[in-house]
């Protein structure tokens, strides 16, 4: 039975230096006015942060979820207190100027869920999230607040049907490059956009969100199931009560968010990440929110969770299936399960109150399920992701492995000083089998913002090429596959070394020894950075504080050293 807070000393609640006393008789005012009386003064105070906004699927649902996380709220005996914040939707920023606002807002949504709750003192927080920077916006803020409270992901969209078949967004960028090749007409292309996004939810494959609402689900921070369930089922306003109820617990309990945000669970969350087929972004917010929490973690700990964790969930973008698939064959219990079972994770305490074990323990697999595999016959015998290192990015890239078996890559280098001149170049056919796009000045500071390059693998993918890699000092969406970089370090704005690549330098890539290299003699070129109009306003500000993409692109001051590979040592030929 859960006692009534209203029965416990209120100044055992961090909220009492704004409840209580004489002193605080001007506060309580406006809090009367805002609807509160004496018993809720002496409760737990719950912000409830909603990232709702009407521009996306994504998060247009998240105003109605919250009245159900304020119910648990209540019922459990705290006070939900609202607040809102930002989200800026990859999908529709994709490919534009817009885009560069992505990874940035991670950032502003982190700092202003900090403000508010430590501006109003309040004991502990849900944050409601959807769109892909406010899920690791959200971790950040709690591992950096370090007070109780969880995450809840609003879900998966349910998929588009088109021709027949189940559709994505992942299918709409891949006609845009199959238009541009004229292989869709106008009208075609119509067709798959208003076909695709059917309603309420985030992007239906394991691309970022999917991915991080299951990186935070084997983290401990969202409670097992919560974000598994898609947005438009039945069973989201129970889940999200049940949120609610767990923010109370976990105040009353007095357990914060680093008790759960650990060197241990965020090595569960890598490696959910690889099994899964997940999104590289996860590396960077990975390594973000160990940086929030103080927790020595870096890209080096997840390519050793990746190394560890061959697929096992056949999913977009690389597989067959979308992420509702996943949740009716199980969801997030089944994959830890096969995980637990298989000694690729350690147990860890969750916001739940049962351990990771427990929870896993409790999964109820659909029979024959196919989206689910075991680690005898996986769909990938290797992890989803690779960190690699060499002349072209000494302090790391990351390579994508799902949707190929590549694993060595050697071609002349097609140097573009921007997304916008690779993707005019793709869609032109001034692309040929063989080459190695080079996509630069897109980094932290150098776009500034790191953005994605869905719209050119996209294109690449449409125009059906299949022999062409791809690397740049920006960033990769979750639905992009193929072979591709991202987040070459040092970046080019920064004086890395890709900034010195020409046009037909040969670049090999090299899986099994990590390796990305060129044979060209940079020791005596200059960079000769493109003319760009300097960034203002919150641009400005991003690219002062950023840190690299090796340490998570977070802008907190002194972030931990970027994680480093002891050279290679080649066999002699």
């Amino acid at each position: 039975m859960t006692q009534d807070s209203s029965s416990k000393d209120p100044k055992a609640l961090r909220s009492a230096v704004v409840t209580a006393g004489a002193n605080r008789a001007a506060a309580r005012s406006y809090l009367r006015a805002a609807g509160l009386g004496d018993e809720d003064f002496a409760r737990p105070l719950i912000a409830v942060v909603n990232t709702w906004s009407s521009v996306t699927p994504c998060n247009m649902h998240l105003g109605d979820l919250a009245e159900h996380v304020r119910r648990g709220v209540r019922e459990a005996g705290g006070v939900p207190i609202d607040f809102n914040t930002i989200v800026v939707t990859d999908g529709i920023s994709m490919g534009t100027p817009g885009m560069k606002a992505s990874l940035i807002s991670r950032e502003i949504i982190a700092d202003s869920i900090e403000l508010a709750v430590q501006g109003h003192q309040l004991d502990g927080v849900v944050c409601i999230v959807g769109c892909d920077k406010t899920i690791p916006a959200a971790a950040m803020a709690l591992a950096r607040m370090d007070l109780p409270g969880c995450v809840l992901y609003g879900g998966t969209i349910m998929p588009g049907r088109y021709a027949g078949k189940e559709i994505s967004i992942q299918e709409v960028f891949e006609a845009i490059g199959a238009h541009g090749a004229g292989a869709l007409d106008d009208e075609g292309l119509k067709q798959v956009e208003k076909a695709a996004c059917p309603g309420a939810g985030a992007c239906g494959g394991q691309f970022t969100a999917n991915t991080m609402a299951m990186a935070l689900s084997a983290m401990g921070v969202s409670p097992m199931g919560a974000n598994d369930v898609p947005a438009t089922h039945r069973n989201k306003p129970a889940e999200a009560e049940r949120c609610g109820r767990v923010a109370v617990e976990l105040t009353r309990q007095g357990k914060n968010a680093r008790q759960f945000i650990t060197a241990e669970s965020l090595r569960n969350a890598a490696v959910a990440v690889s099994a899964s087929g997940g999104s590289t972004n996860a590396v960077l917010h990975l390594t973000a929110i160990a940086a929030e929490a103080g927790v020595a973690f870096g890209v080096e700990d997840c390519n050793a969770a990746c190394e560890s964790a061959p697929v096992i969930c056949d999913l977009k973008p690389g597989g067959q299936f979308l992420a509702h698939h996943l949740f009716e064959a199980g969801g997030t219990r089944v994959v830890m399960n096969r995980l637990m079972s298989a000694g690729k994770i350690t147990d860890a305490p969750t916001v739940s109150g049962r351990s990771l074990f427990e929870e896993a323990r409790e999964a109820i697999e659909t029979g024959g399920q196919t989206v689910i595999r075991t680690f005898a016959k996986p769909v990938m015998a290797r992890g989803s992701y690779a960190v690699i290192y060499g002349n072209v990015a000494p302090d790391g890239a990351v390579i994508k492995l799902v949707g190929h078996d590549t694993a060595r890559f050697e071609g002349p280098a097609r140097v573009f000083d921007g997304e916008e001149a690779a993707f005019d170049a793709v869609q032109a056919g001034a692309i040929n089998e063989g080459d190695v796009i080079v996509i630069r000045y897109e980094g932290p500071k150098g776009g500034p913002g790191m953005r994605e390059m869905l719209q050119v693998t996209a294109a690449l993918k449409g125009r059906g090429m299949q022999n062409v890699a791809l690397i740049t000092d920006g960033r990769f969406s979750g639905a992009s596959y193929g072979f591709v970089a991202g987040h070459v370090a040092p970046e080019a704005a920064a004086g890395g070394p890709i900034a010195l690549l020409q046009d037909g330098d040969v670049i090999a890539i090299d899986v099994r020894a990590r390796t990305i290299d060129t044979r060209a003699d940079l020791s005596k070129r200059r960079a000769d950075p493109p003319a760009k109009e300097a960034p203002a306003g919150v641009f400005a500000k991003y690219a002062a504080l950023v840190a690299s993409a090796a340490q998570g692109a977070v802008t907190i001051p002194n972030p931990p050293p970027a994680q480093t590979r002891a050279p290679v040592q080649r066999e002699a030929s």
